[in-house]
């Protein structure tokens, strides 16, 4: 076993190799964070404490959380990507293409039947749910990791293959179960690594919004169907297994549920826990104790919530009713929603990816500037005042900017100061404030939709 291999040694040498010896049985799992940042180097460059393999392992890690992180999110967002399409497809036998099923095309401002807010509320209520309970149950990292690449895949099979309307959205919920028990395992897992993975993990989300925006938008502009074009992004889940179980290393106290499958498992978790403390291999909180650190976490959720609430009230009720009639003969109204969408997420990417050399402290900025673009967006969608869409996308640029900052900078503010006895904790429950304001929002597009869907132009 390896653990065995590095710690043995070491207690028969000279007292250099004892202190070492004593500092290796002194770090637990819950510690691993920090050990881990001291063999790779808390900045670049630091190579005496940690040789080529360390570095070559902190890296790969890296990479690992950034493709994890594009993979979770990406069906999320070809969802809403595909909201406007999804809503006005008639799922006849000879409806190879959305559109033209439900808008209301006697209406100036072709608004559908139904707003795209339920579509938002289906690819999050069910995240929202698992957020809240996942990180009072202990499951097996590995264990949910497989439930969320079945959940992402069934999501495109369901939504590509839909032959109704209800088909259609229980694929968007399953995608929706899929990103919230992704976020919060996979969060909450990264407590386990060096810091820096929740900053290529965020930088990984904005990816997956700008990749699953654009593959959507730009291979269905191409000529392909958007059902065709669904079925396509089923490499996606696979993906996310390869990065998880083969590219990410593991550490070792996370792998006795593959060594206890096999015969001398129980051998070697005996050896396991001779060196450790048993009582780090079992949960370190327990309900209570989850549940009085909550309140020192408010700080960090309400912001958060609050940025969710503007910024999706924008996108799903709004940005579909922002539509320029006299730019159709090159966009569409379908197109035009979907490149908003694109705008959005290459805002939400390059903010997800700046923490490093930009970090908010005061994240209750951004909630402030994001109700404002609201205020903004609001009087467009009623009045039509703004002539240009270029000047449009600039503003959506602007506010995904905002979200993403929101997003990166509140967990990466977790990682250098919640108590490394709270961190994973902290990290699962405060990804449920981003899906709360999100599901607040939906609920407020669908009657803000139909009421501006009465007025005038």
């Amino acid at each position: 076993m390896e653990i065995m291999a590095d710690y043995r040694p070491l207690a028969a040498n000279s007292d250099s190799d004892s202190e070492e010896y004593e500092s290796a049985v002194e770090t637990t799992p819950m510690q691993s964070q920090t050990s881990y940042t001291e063999q790779s180097g808390e900045g670049a460059g630091e190579d005496s404490k940690g040789g080529p393999l360390e570095r070559k392992e902190k890296w790969q890690n890296l990479a690992a959380y950034w493709f994890l992180g594009l993979t979770n999110n990406f069906a999320y967002v070809v969802m809403l990507s595909a909201a406007h399409d999804i809503l006005s497809r008639n799922f006849s036998p000879h409806d190879y293409m959305y559109g033209n099923g439900t808008s209301n095309n006697t209406n100036p401002r072709d608004c559908n039947i139904m707003s795209t807010g339920a579509i938002l509320l289906a690819d999050i209520i069910p995240s929202l749910i698992i957020k809240i309970i996942a990180p009072f149950f202990v499951l097996h990292v590995h264990f949910r990791v497989s439930l969320v690449v079945l959940l992402g895949s069934a999501s495109f099979l369901l939504v590509g293959l839909a032959t109704s309307r209800m088909m259609a959205i229980f694929g968007v919920i399953c995608a929706a179960a899929g990103a919230g028990l992704g976020e919060t395992t996979l969060l909450a897992y990264s407590a386990n690594f060096h810091r820096d993975v929740v900053s290529t993990w965020s930088s990984g989300t904005g990816g997956a919004g700008v990749f699953g925006a654009l593959s959507y938008a730009g291979l269905t502009s191409a000529g392909l169907t958007p059902r065709s074009t669904v079925l396509l992004m089923l490499i996606v889940p696979a993906i996310m297994g390869f990065s998880f179980w083969v590219l990410l290393q593991h550490p070792d106290h996370t792998k006795c549920f593959r060594k206890c499958m096999r015969g001398n498992g129980r051998q070697e978790e005996e050896e396991e826990r001779s060196i450790l403390d048993p009582t780090d291999l079992q949960p370190s909180l327990s309900f209570g104790q989850k549940m009085s650190v909550v309140p020192s976490l408010l700080k960090y959720m309400v912001p958060v919530a609050l940025v969710y609430i503007a910024e999706y009230v924008i996108n799903q009720g709004l940005m579909e009713l922002i539509y320029f009639p006299e730019d159709s003969a090159w966009l569409d109204h379908h197109e035009q929603y979907r490149w908003y969408q694109v705008m959005y997420q290459v805002g939400v990417l390059v903010s997800r990816s700046s923490v490093n050399c930009f970090t908010i402290y005061h994240i209750w900025k951004t909630s402030f500037l994001q109700w404002l673009n609201l205020v903004l967006f609001l009087t467009c969608a009623i009045y039509w005042w703004i002539s240009s869409i270029w000047l449009v996308f600039l503003l959506i640029f602007w506010e995904g900017l905002l979200g993403g900052a929101a997003y990166v900078n509140t967990f990466y503010r977790i990682s250098q100061e919640v108590d490394i006895n709270h961190k994973e904790f902290a990290m699962g429950i405060t990804s449920m404030s981003d899906s709360l304001g999100v599901t607040l929002a939906g609920f407020i597009a669908i009657p803000l939709h139909n009421v501006i869907c009465k007025l005038p132009v």
